[in-house]
């Protein structure tokens, strides 16, 4: 695998939580689609984890997933330790062409959860930080959303409920599996870089 040129590496996560802090409340599981500047995948990491016994489950987030129990059942499937788990991620992210840049919708969500498990389990950072003796993300990541805005309207943040359609999601449904969450959020940065690409060409670049 190589990456053209200088393009990064986009590394379009997706994460499942039991509630909304990284503070309080436990990452359930995740995934990560590597992209190329030309939207081919690279490669994929699904991951499920044991909940922290530091941590406890929001009450209003365990309704939700009462309401979503095929989600639920992926999310908690043969669980592994955040300590052999993370680690194993950052060793995977390491195999891919850099430079390599986070991706999420919205990275505000899913970018502190990733960045707070590298950080308590690997030692490393999402965002890349001077004196690093790691750097696995080059930059301070992408908001998918925020990209979309750029290039097709403001309501892609100022509405973050909005639901894509199933032809920008490359028609993978979102089920909230973490590995189907990722890949069409995948498919639609993708379709995201090529109008960019479009639009460079062109000269206009709003």
């Amino acid at each position: 695998m190589s990456a053209d040129g200088n393009t990064p590496t986009f590394v379009v996560t997706d994460v499942e939580l039991d509630g909304p802090s990284p503070l309080r409340n436990s990452m359930l599981s995740f995934a990560s689609v590597a992209i190329d500047g030309r939207g081919v995948v690279l490669d994929e990491f699904e991951a499920v984890l044991a909940p922290r016994a530091d941590r406890a489950p929001d009450d209003g987030t365990s309704a939700w997933w009462a309401t979503q129990p095929d989600a639920w059942a992926e999310a908690t499937r043969n669980p592994e330790p955040a300590e052999t788990l993370m680690p194993r991620y950052a060793d995977w992210l390491e195999t891919l062409p850099s430079p390599r840049l986070f991706a999420a919708r919205p990275l505000i969500l899913d970018g502190p959860w990733i960045d707070h498990y590298l950080d308590t389990y690997v030692g490393c950072r999402v965002i890349s930080l001077p004196r690093a003796k790691r750097v696995l993300f080059a930059g301070v990541g992408l908001d998918i959303s925020s990209f979309a805005a750029a290039l097709d309207g403001l309501d892609h943040v100022t509405d973050l409920g909005k639901r894509l359609s199933d032809d920008w999601l490359g028609h993978v449904p979102h089920t909230h599996r973490a590995i189907d969450d990722a890949r069409g959020y995948a498919n639609v940065l993708a379709r995201l870089l090529a109008m960019a690409a479009t639009r460079t060409t062109e000269g206009a670049l709003t």
